[in-house]
C-alpha cells in the first residue's frame, strides 16, 4: 500500500498537482507507521517480521498499480480503490484478531482501519463535484464496507 500511495505520489500531474501530492505523502507516511506497528507487534508475540520488498509483494492482496496513469483524476480513483481494499483487508484482521482473543493486537487493527478510513475520506473528496459520484459511476463500498 505504501508503494502504491509513494507511486501516485511521484507520478501526479495535472492542475491538483500540489494538493494531491502532499496527500498522497502524508498517507504513505501514515501507512509506513501502520507497517512498523503490525511488524513490531508480529516480533512481540514471537514471530518474524518479513518485510522485504520481494515477500510484500508475493503477498499483497492489493491489485497492481496501474503504472501509466498520470492524471490527478486517475491518481485519485486507483488510489481510492487501493484504500478501500486495504481497509477491507484490516477489517478481516480485527475479526481474525477478536477470535484470537488478542485484544491488543484487534485494537492496533482498530486504529489503522480509523487511520485508513480518514485517508479513504480525504482521497474521496477529491473525486466530488467533478460531474459524478464515486469513480466508477456506481454504488461502491467505502472502506468500512458500506455504500457510498
Amino acid at each position: 500500500m505504501q508503494l502504491q500511495c509513494k507511486q501516485a505520489h511521484w507520478n501526479v500531474k495535472g492542475p491538483t498537482f500540489i494538493a494531491l501530492h502532499e496527500l498522497f505523502d502524508e498517507i504513505s507516511a501514515s501507512i509506513a507507521g501502520y507497517a512498523d506497528l503490525i511488524a513490531e507487534r508480529a516480533v512481540q508475540l514471537g514471530g518474524i517480521a518479513e518485510g522485504t520488498a520481494v515477500v510484500a509483494a508475493e503477498r499483497s492482496a492489493l491489485l497492481s498499480y496501474p503504472l501509466a496513469i498520470s492524471s490527478g483524476a486517475e491518481h485519485v480513483a486507483a488510489l481510492s480503490d487501493a484504500l478501500a481494499s486495504f481497509g477491507r483487508a484490516v477489517r478481516t484482521g480485527i475479526d481474525a484478531m477478536e477470535e484470537l482473543e488478542d485484544a491488543d493486537s484487534a485494537d492496533i487493527m482498530t486504529e489503522i482501519s480509523r487511520g485508513v478510513d480518514k485517508w479513504l475520506w480525504f482521497v474521496e473528496a477529491h473525486q466530488q463535484g467533478a460531474g459524478r459520484g464515486q469513480h466508477d459511476g456506481g454504488e461502491k463500498p467505502s472502506a468500512a464496507g458500506r455504500p457510498t
